[in-house]
């Protein structure tokens, strides 16, 4: 098929306690489900380290344009914390004082330098939920605004800042706390497909609007 729309889903190495990271099983069960025949999606693991993330992420797709008709960044991880599945509506900017997997942390404290407090996805995290929540997937959604200061958080602002808002970043349990793999595959599935749902809704507006 010409043209079709391009995902990247990312998920994180293991780190501290979650010796398995659920965030990249999770991906790893997307990647086999997929996204239908219209999307190709594209996977990888992302190191809990921020040097990683800031040498990486200046690379991606979605700030180069190297990846024609790329429509959305998502990335994954994990919460031990957590009992849904979080979909995240903002990056924060500051406050990062915990040490990565190689017991490093920015002497700044921060993401960048000068750049915004927060920054809010441009995608409706709370249309999304309600609408996954609607569709009796059997896993429950939620919307969170504070994504941690860490490295999840880390990441999902400099995705955010370097690709003006078009990025998503989704919270998962640990594996059995209280969803499978495959559960989480296919809530997975299920949000990154109302998300693109959104954005093409959103285009189709602006496209129409006249002023």
């Amino acid at each position: 098929m010409a043209n079709k729309k391009k995902v990247i889903v990312t998920g994180f190495e293991p780190f501290g306690e979650h010796t398995v990271n659920s965030s990249w099983v999770a991906v790893q069960e997307l990647d086999r489900l997929g996204l239908g025949e219209a999307v190709d999606l594209y996977v990888c693991e992302v190191p809990v380290e921020y040097q990683a993330v800031q040498k990486k992420l200046p690379f991606c797709p979605l700030v180069t344009s190297s990846l024609p008709f790329l429509q959305l960044v998502v990335h994954v991880g994990v919460s031990g914390l957590a009992t849904t599945v979080t979909l995240e509506q903002c990056g924060h900017n500051e406050g990062y004082r915990r040490l990565d997997n190689c017991s490093y942390c920015p002497a700044s404290q921060c993401c960048m330098e000068n750049g915004p407090d927060c920054i809010n996805s441009v995608l409706d995290m709370d249309a999304v939920c309600r609408k996954v929540n609607d569709s009796g997937l059997g896993v429950v959604v939620s919307v969170s605004k504070d994504a941690g200061r860490y490295l999840c958080d880390y990441t999902y602002y400099t995705s955010l800042y370097l690709g003006q808002g078009r990025s998503a970043f989704i919270h998962v349990p640990p594996l059995g706390k209280p969803y499978s793999s495959w559960e989480l595959g296919k809530a997975l599935q299920a949000i990154v497909r109302e998300m693109l749902e959104l954005l093409e809704l959103d285009r189709h507006l602006h496209l129409y609007y006249i002023p």
